[in-house]
């Protein structure tokens, strides 16, 4: 066996390694069971009825489009809350006229995040005996209730959903790694979700009966930390009560950072720092591995590349270019099949991967810079101290 062919076969395990990791993080990417299945709601829809509780900051352009798709959803949602988080624009009145019963956070106590609080507050008024708390950017398409509640009623707990990403201007399409990875690192979909330690919950869209939230301390157990939705999950865990997760599919959508580069920048340098220590240690290591590959496979592209143009770099390239080859069109497929059940993304996000995945090195890079030195990052106007994961001060 010559050393060429040697190194081909141990970059072959290597990479195949990785590849079949990642994917078995990913391997139940469930989606909400249709309304009325087995174990579900009763067939007339008859309910507990359903409060909607939704932390708002700043968030005047997008809950028109909430507030709608709420009010069109069937059963009826009792009652409607939206908790001004001490938002600098018409936040409040765009609620009001979208027919919700708007209160005023206030200054968030000592040791309570901003978003936190907005969900104690909205919770303690809210009068149903089930809580659906949902982000401001999120959209329930015609019966993702019905199917919130089904799952619900056969699960109990806690049920979260991931929505899926509606991606609508060409710079949205750079948060492909991040999607991708965030569902890896959850654990949330593997065929026995976080058999090893505690369960994850995605902040976006949660439903829980009132007495199950009460007995799991509500926000109040996880009033310092800024993935409040991972904490929350950790506290029905622990004593006890279930969670179960599944993604948007085309009942639950929403569409991130719609306000430009820089807010998406900011969201994700955020959820970086904050949610790197919340992951289980598996499913980080494997989705280490997994983006190590798609580096590995992007140089080794790359310089395969350059030898064939311009004859130069041999001495860079490990591997022959038929294997970086198709080691790039196998993890691009790969890519492709996750981002699909992930979001609305575009050919080019996963068939030119190595674009979206620089944008991730350098969002990671000034989170971890930011993590190391400031200790703290910036969202929606406010400092997010990171000491410990925890902050006392307020996120929206």
């Amino acid at each position: 066996m010559t050393t060429a062919l040697l190194v081909d076969l141990v970059l072959v395990a290597l990479l195949l390694a990785a590849a079949v990791a990642a994917q078995r993080l990913v391997a139940d990417l469930r989606t909400l069971p249709p309304a009325g299945a087995p174990g579900g709601t009763p067939a007339d829809g008859a309910t507990s009825p359903v409060s909607v509780v939704v932390p708002a900051r700043d968030e005047e352009q997008l809950l028109p489009a909430l507030l709608r798709s709420v009010a069109e959803q069937a059963p009826t949602v009792h009652d409607v809350v939206v908790v001004d988080d001490a938002s600098r624009d018409a936040t409040a009145a765009v609620a009001r006229a979208g027919g919700a019963r708007v209160l005023s956070a206030g200054t968030p106590p000592p040791g309570w995040t901003g978003k936190a609080w907005a969900c104690h507050t909205g919770a303690a008024e809210a009068t149903g005996d089930l809580l659906l708390f949902l982000d401001a950017d999120t959209v329930l398409r015609p019966g993702a209730l019905a199917g919130l509640l089904t799952a619900h009623a056969r699960h109990g707990g806690l049920v979260s959903v991931q929505p899926h990403h509606d991606v609508v201007r060409p710079y949205e399409q750079l948060s492909a790694y991040f999607n991708a990875v965030a569902m890896m690192a959850s654990a949330a979909f593997t065929r026995r979700p976080r058999a090893a330690g505690a369960p994850m919950a995605f902040g976006p869209c949660l439903l829980t009966s009132r007495a199950d939230y009460l007995h799991a301390g509500g926000h109040e157990a996880v009033r310092a930390d800024i993935l409040d939705d991972a904490a929350l999950a950790a506290a029905y865990h622990r004593v006890g009560l279930p969670v179960w997760c599944a993604v948007g599919g085309d009942a639950v959508r929403m569409r991130s950072y719609p306000g430009g580069l820089g807010q998406l920048v900011a969201g994700w340098t955020k959820n970086i720092a904050s949610g790197a220590a919340d992951a289980a240690p598996s499913a980080t290591a494997a989705t280490v591995a997994w983006i190590s590959a798609h580096h590995a496979v992007a140089v080794g592209a790359f310089l395969s590349l350059l030898v064939a143009l311009t004859g130069r770099g041999a001495s860079l390239l490990a591997g022959g270019p038929v294997l970086w080859a198709a080691a790039y069109v196998a993890l691009a497929l790969q890519l492709r099949w996750v981002l699909r059940r992930a979001g609305s993304f575009r050919w080019w996000a996963w068939a030119l991967f190595p674009l979206p995945l620089l944008a991730f090195d350098l969002v990671f890079a000034r989170s971890l810079a930011l993590t190391v030195v400031r200790r703290s990052v910036s969202w929606r106007g406010r400092d997010v101290a990171l000491a410990g994961g925890r902050s006392g001060e307020g996120v929206a």
